[in-house]
């Protein structure tokens, strides 16, 4: 699925304060939120409040979203991940006449710790709905700020990870894990949709790419995945994949009664999707990404590829028409090195293969409004373009579809083999000896074969039938020579 997901947090995560309010899902202006109080949804799945997540004195106050119902404190949510308060000024969270939510210290100096940044201003409120969604909302229920655009390290249901196209500066919104079980501040981690191109998802390590799911082909879709836990029970998630004159993302939904399901970017780099079970009283891990280690970024080397679907497991091979760099290291599952050409480019007379059910590289240029003949034209007149990839992106943000034509010079890199499922591409590769001539020879060729064969085959069923007509009558195979002179 390509989802994150976060490790619980056991016993030695514990909140320092009892929830007393309980009954209420919303803040109101004049009625400040404080250590020990806390705001529950409506059906009691997730409780907003402070938090601490460990014994140090002074305690690190967080204020943030868990659920409400799991006895292992999982917090979804964090507001003040790098400016915690403590637990000796008596912070407060208030609801101001701004339409703004503001963490300040309760020491008298009226430091503000957090902040939203709602721009109009109107008597509103503060409520935190079903879905784990903190929302302020005006009388008319038009939502000012929701802390749905703002993730931490999960993604709920009904979140969107993408990027809007007026804020492409930003890079968008990303998942950013924590530093470590007892600390939600910013991590090494972040996961989202690369600001560059908008066609790629990534784990990035700081400014390192650690994982990728290959350019976006166009596919609008509405999927499910089932999942089957070892205790019999399953977990259905529909996934959708979404484009407007606005935005693209990606986003999820899950059945009533199954909001515990979450996914995570853990601070140890991966993506996982979880689960609650309440067999067990433990989070069960569905799904995980970057679970094979010929996926990681780049692993099989320039010209390498993550052979997805080999069998009995995935593994790093070469693209057709290369071969490994050093044999000995590539036998020995060393792959960094990647492979070499076996022939070596002519130059703008070599003509491409087709390669199926592919993982495009990455670092290809993007250009747009190419059909797909032109796309190859594009790449064909450009002697060191070395691939190209088509799809149609379906219709654009300025109107009408986006033509989608990728080009790759110099070396290939992060190639995987998926298999066939919506979204993949098909990778067209430079390949020395397929030029245009030969490759209509060989079509000629086979016309000739297949005509040959079709017209043997006529000739001999003719002979049978005339055989039970005729008893004495005979039949030849003719010489086809002439057909060809």
């Amino acid at each position: 699925m390509g989802w994150p997901a976060l490790t619980c947090y056991t016993a030695a995560l514990i909140l320092v304060f009892l929830p007393v309010r309980a009954s209420d899902d919303r803040l109101v202006p004049n009625e400040p939120l404080s250590p020990g109080t806390t705001i529950v949804s409506d059906d009691g799945e997730f409780a907003f409040g402070f938090f601490s997540l460990n014994s140090t004195t002074p305690a690190r106050l967080y204020l943030g979203i868990w659920y409400n119902g799991i006895p292992d404190l999982t917090v979804v949510w964090v507001a003040n991940r790098e400016t915690p308060a403590t637990n000796s000024t008596t912070p407060t969270l208030s609801l101001t006449n701004t339409s703004n939510l503001v963490l300040s210290d309760g020491d008298g100096s009226g430091h503000v710790v957090w902040t939203t940044d709602v721009p109009i201003a109107s008597l509103s409120e503060a409520v935190l709905l079903n879905t784990g969604n903190l929302v302020i909302r005006s009388p008319n229920g038009t939502t000012l700020w929701q802390s749905f655009d703002h993730q931490s390290d999960t993604l709920l249901a009904g979140m969107k990870l993408g990027i809007k196209y007026d804020e492409l500066e930003t890079g968008g919104n990303r998942l950013v894990s924590w530093k470590g079980p007892g600390d939600p501040s910013p991590g090494r981690f972040s996961y989202g949709v690369d600001p560059n191109t908008l066609l790629q998802i990534f784990i990035w390590d700081g400014a390192r790419p650690v994982a990728r799911i290959g350019p976006w082909t166009g596919s609008m879709f509405k999927g499910e995945q089932e999942y089957h836990q070892p205790n019999g029970s399953n977990v259905v998630i529909y996934i959708a994949v979404v484009g407007n004159d606005n935005e693209v993302y990606t986003t999820y939904s899950v059945p009533d009664g199954t909001r515990t399901t979450r996914d995570v970017l853990t601070y140890s780099g991966k993506i996982e999707l979880q689960t609650w079970n309440n067999r067990t009283r433990a989070w069960a891990v569905l799904d995980q990404w970057q679970s094979i280690q010929c996926n990681t970024y780049g692993y099989c080397g320039p010209f390498g590829y993550c052979d997805e679907v080999a069998v009995p497991v995935p593994t790093c091979k070469c693209l057709d028409g290369f071969e490994p760099t050093y044999r000995e290291e590539w036998d020995d599952g060393k792959f960094s090195a990647g492979c070499r050409r076996k022939v070596a480019l002519r130059g703008c007379g070599d003509g491409f293969l087709a390669l199926p059910e592919m993982k495009p590289p990455d670092e290809f240029v993007f250009v747009a409004n190419r059909t797909s003949e032109e796309c190859a034209e594009e790449c064909s007149r450009n002697c060191s373009c070395v691939a190209y990839a088509y799809a149609v992106l379906g219709s654009g943000r300025f109107g009408g579809d986006v033509q989608r034509c990728l080009v790759w010079s110099g070396q290939l890199i992060d190639s995987g083999k998926i298999g066939t499922y919506a979204g993949t591409d098909t990778l067209y590769l430079r390949i020395a000896g397929l030029g245009a001539s030969s490759g209509k020879r060989t079509k000629s060729n086979m016309a000739r074969i297949v005509l040959l064969v079709l017209g043997s085959i006529f000739v001999l069923l003719t002979c049978i039938s005339l055989r039970w007509l005729l008893i004495k009558g005979k039949c030849y195979l003719p010489s086809f020579q002439f057909l060809y002179h």
